[in-house]
């Protein structure tokens, strides 16, 4: 295998992660950072408050979007099997 196309299905991999990552990170960082605001408003100091809202949130953002990440997962995937189908024959 060429270093072009390796490089090229790496890149490609790390894209359909980012791709697939970024909301569950975005609503995740945003419920962490209201709670962050309401324990700043009421002077609660404990630091565990924050990781059950957290892991709630990103379940339920999984749930939500799991149609949607599987259809892309699905695609660049065959994308990706497609390429490298091309590049053998």
């Amino acid at each position: 295998m060429e270093d072009s196309v390796f490089l090229t299905l790496t890149q490609n991999v790390l894209i359909l992660i980012l791709i697939l990552s970024t909301p569950i990170l975005v609503v995740s960082m945003v419920v962490g950072l209201l709670i962050s605001i309401f324990q700043a408003v009421t002077q609660i100091q404990e630091s565990t408050l924050t990781f059950v809202p957290k892991i709630i949130a990103g379940i339920l953002t999984m749930i939500i979007l799991l149609p949607w990440m599987l259809n892309i997962f699905v695609a660049r995937t065959n994308e990706m099997f497609e390429y490298i189908s091309q590049l053998v024959h």
